[in-house]
This record gives C-alpha cells, structure tokens and sequence, in this order.
C-alpha cells in the first residue's frame, strides 16, 4: 500500500507573534492551540498553521508574488467572504466563479501572507 498524506500544516515566519496571532484569531476566526517560546499555533476548522516570530527577516509583504501559501477548500464560501468583508479583511481578488469551475476569493493577511478561499462553482 502506497502511503496517504492526510493533510497539512502551514508553518510561516511573522514579525510580531502577538499581533499576527490577534489578527489570525480576531479577523480569521481561528484559534489559539497552542502558544510558548516565540511560536503560535492556530486552528480554524480543519486547517492547523504555525506562526514563528522572525522579526529580523524579510516579510512576507516584500516578497512580492513568493507570499502566496495557500489555497483553501471551504463550504458556504458566500458566507465566508461576507464575515471577511464585515471585519476589513484585505481582499486581494473579489469572490467569483472562475474558468476552472471554482468560486473563489483571496485576501492577504497583516503580515503580507495571501490565501485563496475555493468552493467547488454549482
């Protein structure tokens, strides 16, 4: 039997761990799992993502395209978007029904970090 990837974690460097975790948890809904020595890990529904405090790295706001990290599958994506438009999420591209049978919509975090939102298009 091959082996089975059953999901995943997304590990990304912030500048100022308390602020970046107040904005994950306040603006996106997450919440706090765990929390010691320079570390924050957050959770919101099935996804899990890990921020490390880099406050003498480059952001993720200077990187340009490179800050892209992740595409995430949601139900009830209308509704999703509503509650980031009501707490002044930075939308990096509005929610539309793509070419490739996606309804979708990206916003970018504090930090720089974007991530597209998809629901399979009826």
């Amino acid at each position: 039997m091959a082996g089975k990837i059953n999901g995943g974690r997304y590990v990304l460097a912030v500048k100022d761990l308390d602020r970046s975790a107040g904005f994950y948890k306040d603006k996106l809904g997450f919440r706090t799992l765990w929390a010691d020595d320079g570390w924050h890990f957050l959770a919101r529904d099935n996804i899990r993502i890990m921020i490390g405090e880099c406050p003498d790295d480059v952001s993720a706001r200077e990187t340009g395209c490179h800050s892209y990290f992740g595409y995430f599958d949601t139900e009830n994506i209308d509704d999703l978007y509503a509650e980031y438009l009501s707490k002044g999420i930075e939308v990096v591209s509005k929610l539309e029904d793509r070419p490739w049978g996606q309804r979708e919509f990206g916003i970018r975090t504090i930090d720089g970090h974007r991530i597209t939102f998809g629901q399979a298009a009826s």
